[in-house]
């Protein structure tokens, strides 16, 4: 048998066609105050001209249906397993079909690549479930001598979150997904009529689920219907991304290329947890091996301003670090944000300066992540406790 790995010809001439891909769902929530950013190569909605704050306490206290831009992209065949094991840095075959795993993905040098979720949906066939960056190139060049086949499937992503999420999905599946689908957990169901592709996952560390489009044959306008539908009598709302970034901050999700880089290791960015130096033959462990172990990547909390990207963290006169990305907490009462130091250090429980674009200086905490909810029993379902 010949051995390859090969993207799927019409895919090339597909992305070259067009640079960006619009959402079929966006005709369904679509304003004129609507405002379209870009990620993972798809237009997703950053503003709609919500309340941020009422939008924020729909999410945390009822249910809030997004529309997100991350990118499913397929491997599969009978070497799936040995490329993925190569690529990334915990162990796959382990990973059951039903199951989603949060993996990461090295350079040679240790240095972060890219990190998301990993679906196991047959024994050969896998979706990763990408953020912005570029996964293909890497998967292809990391391939050699292995018979596995990359290719988009032509998902598109909604997430349904928040406590009253499972009553919301018991309805659109008629109680074939409800809270009793355990978290990371994963499978093909009919919603509406439609067989598309749920998991028990989301970027918002609330209770919750998302949804995968089926390529053509799903109608995401009739899904879309349906969902609504099957939340209103639960308080879902149709939200954008401010109100999730807000959640996703006090909950410590990182984001790629925005609060890490190759510039960093996954010990820097606090992910050494998800990091397996017992595997032999991951992309960047020999390098991993030898690094060191301290991180420099925390949270900051600032009672008196919200952190803004790029603001510098000041010990005395020196500029010791800088925010990636900063909310103002309604739940906390005070701005997050996350701290990138220039070097590894004691920081957690100091307080320090922030410094925006207007020059004024504002004390902040320097905090370990996530700021609350640490054994994530949120969205595990264990604690239904509402804020």
């Amino acid at each position: 048998m010949s051995t390859s790995i090969h993207a799927d010809a019409t895919e090339t001439v597909r992305i070259s066609a067009h640079r960006f891909e619009e959402s079929p769902f966006n005709s369904c929530y679509a304003t004129d105050e609507i405002v379209m950013g870009v990620y993972a190569g798809r237009f997703h909605p950053v503003f709609n001209g919500e309340n941020v704050i009422e939008k924020y306490w729909t999410l945390r206290r009822k249910c809030a249906l997004y529309d997100v831009p991350e990118r499913p992209v397929e491997i599969s065949g009978p070497d799936a397993v040995a490329l993925l094991e190569r690529v990334f840095a915990r162990r796959i075959a382990t990973l059951k079909p039903g199951r989603g795993r949060y993996v990461i993905a090295c350079t040679p040098q240790g240095g972060l690549y890219m990190d998301g979720v990993l679906f196991r949906l047959a024994d050969d066939r896998f979706w990763f479930v990408q953020p912005d960056g570029a996964l293909e190139p890497w998967l292809i060049a990391h391939g050699e001598g292995l018979e596995a086949t990359i290719s988009d499937p032509h998902s598109w992503v909604l997430q349904i979150q928040g406590p009253t999420s499972p009553a919301v999905m018991r309805d659109a599946t008629d109680g074939a997904v409800d809270d009793t689908l355990g978290y990371f957990h994963s499978g093909f169901f009919d919603v509406g009529g439609q067989r598309v592709y749920v998991s028990r996952t989301g970027w918002t560390a609330e209770l919750g689920y998302e949804v995968y489009t089926q390529g053509d044959e799903t109608d995401c306008t009739r899904l879309w219907a349906h969902l609504l539908a099957a939340g209103a009598p639960h308080g879902m709302e149709v939200s954008a991304i401010p109100s999730m970034e807000i959640r996703r901050i006090e909950a410590g999700i990182l984001d790629n290329l925005t609060d890490f880089d190759r510039t960093m290791t996954p010990f820097e960015a606090g992910l050494g947890a998800f990091i397996d130096l017992e595997k032999d033959g991951f992309v960047g462990r020999a390098a991993l091996l030898k690094a060191e172990r301290a991180p420099r990547l925390f949270g900051i909390k600032c009672p008196g301003a919200t952190p803004g990207m790029r603001d510098r963290i000041v010990d005395g006169d020196a500029t010791v670090g800088r925010v990636t990305a900063g909310a103002w907490s309604p739940y906390l009462d005070c701005g997050v944000g996350y701290a990138r130091f220039e070097r590894a250090g004691g920081w957690v429980g100091r307080t320090l300066s922030l410094i925006g674009e207007g020059g004024a200086a504002h004390e902040c905490e320097i905090v370990a992540l996530p700021f609350y909810d640490a054994e994530k029993r949120i969205p595990r379902g264990l604690d239904r406790t509402i804020p």
